[in-house]
């Protein structure tokens, strides 16, 4: 066990180890003082040498630079008796030994006597090679003088120089004068030094004890109080208060400090709580928030039933991408305001809210102690007050806005045991209820999620399907409605594969749109259509030119490389590019108008016909024809099914031929299954038409034999 040791301890440990070392000292003084004094005299006689050369240094630097500047006008104009006049006032100073004036050869010009004996000598002293070399202020030393020199200049050129030499005897007979006044006062200090030692052990005996009551008072006490309330904030209680009891010190200050620090914790502590857990946007709780609570409602469930519904607002990308994202803010606070007041009405006081992000909710519904009342029951009762709910028109920037939300509920804990598996499970049911249909729910299966991993694995299945000849073209043929003949072919994808059998094209078309696949094969599907619409030319020489129609994914058109990659194509096969129809749904080019006009006018700039795919099922009505270039329309076969007896259906078809010809635009049919659809559509005035009445997709061998 580690031995604690508080501050008393200490402090105690450290005067004790302080009196070892002062009696340890006494006796070292007593037994060195001798020694200690010549070292002291040593020392002193070192400083002293020291001391009185730099000085002398200073003084002597300071006089040749100012006789230096004196001279440059009398040396240059070489005016010997004013330089003789300056030589002499520097020789007259106290332990000046000489003064020599030189010219820039080094040559004595004067020395300061009457008779200037040294002139025109050249100066061969033992310092004179560093003096004539130096080109700045230089002072040297020997035991005998101390020599200082400066250049003199004017502007860049030299003309000479001068040096002042000063006796060092001087400044060591200062020396030995202060070394003996220090020896005299270090014996009386020395005789002084033991009283004072002693009165020095005594008095840290009583400062010790003195200084150990006031730590204990001053120091221990508040201390300890801090680390205790130090230890109640890392325990997470951030609210513990830390008296000062009044004091007016800086532990009073710190412990004043503490205490709003603490109270400082706390507050930032909730304030980032509610950020960490609350969505900046609608004010609910976030995703960690609701897992935190799902994982604390797990462990404490015992024998109650718990029901997640996860919802998902159907189609709101489209108000993003037609109203903007500040629009699509508002949808979903006014969503989350629906969702909130379902929850209180229906869900239980238990009930948990969050948003999960996007435009995603997620909610948790306890069950009772009554098993009459079971969490099915109201789970289904919610669910079914948030369907009606959040179908209900929403307003916004004077626009009637119609969603919808899909719901999967999954069980506690009859389908998983785990918050992460509810969470998947509600997942999956919610994908489930928007593949029913959007707006409705679904509770959890296993069947849905073989379902999730037969998707999975169709996807997987899905890659290199094309290169091992699973996927192949079949065209089903357009005919011209005012004369019967057949013009061209759409080219429809399907896929055989060797275990699964026929696959359907509403499911893997899906799964390649949603796993980014599509953006592979349609080139592929482009450029084999092409291919065989050229053999077509080719069999049929003197007949009209079919032309071959071609669906393109709103995942390409987004890509923006679409006309590239047609351009490409076309070059390729050596197809003419006005027998070459791209097929796009209505919703894929409204989504982002703009940018798909752009698009689809530089496509129909290389000669390309381009037409709207399902038309009438979208959103955007016969209005937005006027804004996005295109050559045709086909009717959704949802109308041309029920012409023959839905008045409204015949008024509508009737409706968007009409207009799609006063646009200049052509109609397609689609769909015409019965003579009399084919006949009312030629009535009608339809352009186009095609449907299994018609012809049956087929291979392209069997095709070019059907009019070869």
């Amino acid at each position: 066990m580690k031995l604690r040791m508080g501050l008393q301890a200490r402090f105690l440990a450290l005067m004790g180890v302080a009196m070892l070392v002062v009696i340890a000292l006494v006796a070292l003084l007593l037994n060195r003082q001798e020694q200690m004094r010549r070292e002291v005299e040593g020392v002193s006689r070192q400083a002293m040498r020291t001391m009185v050369g730099q000085s002398l240094r200073r003084q002597g630097e300071a006089a040749v630079t100012q006789l230096a500047a004196g001279l440059t006008n009398p040396l240059y104009y070489s005016d010997l008796d004013a330089v003789g006049a300056l030589a002499r006032s520097t020789l007259a100073a106290p332990d000046v030994r000489y003064v020599i004036v030189y010219d820039e050869d080094g040559k004595v010009v004067h020395d300061g006597s009457e008779d200037i004996a040294h002139y025109g000598r050249h100066m061969d002293d033992a310092m004179a090679k560093q003096v004539i070399a130096s080109t700045a202020l230089h002072t040297q030393f020997d035991d005998r003088v101390m020599d200082v020199s400066m250049p003199i200049l004017i502007g860049q050129q030299r003309v000479g120089g001068v040096r002042i030499g000063y006796d060092m005897q001087a400044m060591r007979r200062l020396q030995d004068q202060s070394v003996d006044r220090l020896r005299s006062r270090l014996d009386t200090l020395g005789q002084r030094h033991v009283i004072w030692i002693g009165l020095l052990g005594v008095g840290l005996l009583v400062f010790g004890a003195l200084s150990l009551w006031l730590i204990q008072r001053l120091l221990v006490r508040p201390i300890r109080r801090l680390a205790e309330s130090a230890q109640e904030i890392e325990a997470g209680h951030f609210d513990t208060t830390t008296p000062a009891d009044g004091r007016n010190d800086e532990v009073g200050d710190l412990m004043r400090a503490f205490d709003r620090m603490s109270r400082s914790l706390a507050r930032h502590d909730r304030e980032i709580r509610r950020m960490a857990y609350t969505d900046a946007l609608t004010g609910l709780a976030n995703r960690l928030a609701f897992r935190e609570s799902l994982d604390e409602r797990l462990a404490q469930s015992d024998s109650r039933q718990l029901a997640l519904l996860f919802a998902d607002i159907d189609d709101f990308k489209r108000v993003n991408d037609t109203l903007g994202h500040d629009a699509g803010d508002d949808v979903l606070l006014e969503c989350a305001h629906r969702i909130e007041s379902a929850v209180a009405r229906v869900g239980g006081e238990d009930a948990l809210l969050a948003r999960f992000g996007g435009d995603e909710f997620v909610i948790l519904v306890q069950g009772k102690d009554d098993p009459q009342d079971d969490v099915r029951t109201l789970a289904t009762k919610l669910a079914e007050t948030l369907v009606v709910d959040l179908g209900a028109p929403v307003e916004v920037q004077g626009r009637q806005v119609f969603l919808g939300t899909s719901i999967g509920i999954t069980l506690f804990p009859e389908d998983a045991a785990s918050g992460t598996t509810l969470m998947k499970n509600g997942d999956i049911a919610m994908y489930q209820a928007k593949v029913a249909g959007k707006n409705c729910f679904r509770f959890y299966s296993r069947a849905m999620n073989q379902a999730v991993e037969r998707r999975v694995h169709l996807e997987q299945e899905l890659r290199g399907a094309w290169d091992r000849g699973e996927l192949s073209l079949v065209y089903q043929p357009v005919f011209r409605l005012v004369d019967g003949a057949m013009i061209g072919a759409e080219a429809l994808l399907r896929w055989r594969h060797p275990e699964l059998g026929f696959v359907a094209p509403s499911v893997f078309i899906d799964v390649a749109e949603q796993s980014g696949l599509i953006e592979v094969l349609g080139p592929q599907v482009l450029h084999a259509a092409c291919s065989d619409a050229v053999a077509w030319q080719k069999v049929r020489k003197d007949a009209e030119p079919l032309f071959v129609a071609v669906n393109v994914s709103p995942r390409q058109l987004r890509n923006g490389d679409l006309p590239n990659v047609v351009s490409a194509c076309l070059r390729d096969t050596g197809l003419a590019a006005d027998l070459l129809h791209l097929e796009l749904t209505e919703t894929a080019v409204i989504g982002d108008e703009l940018h798909a006009s752009a698009l689809l006018s530089e496509l129909r700039g290389m000669g390309v016909r381009v037409w709207l795919d399902d038309f009438g099922t979208g959103f955007s009505g016969l209005s937005h024809l006027r804004r996005v270039p295109v050559d045709g329309v086909k009717i959704d076969r949802s109308f041309v099914a029920d012409v023959l007896r839905d008045p409204d259906d015949l008024a509508l078809t009737t409706a968007i031929i009409a207009m799609a010809h006063s646009l200049g635009i052509l109609v397609v049919a689609e769909g015409v299954e019965k003579e009399g659809q084919y006949a009312i559509l030629r009535e009608r005035g339809c352009d186009f038409a095609q449907g299994y009445w018609l012809g049956h997709p087929v291979t392209v061998d069997e095709f070019l034999q059907l009019r070869a």
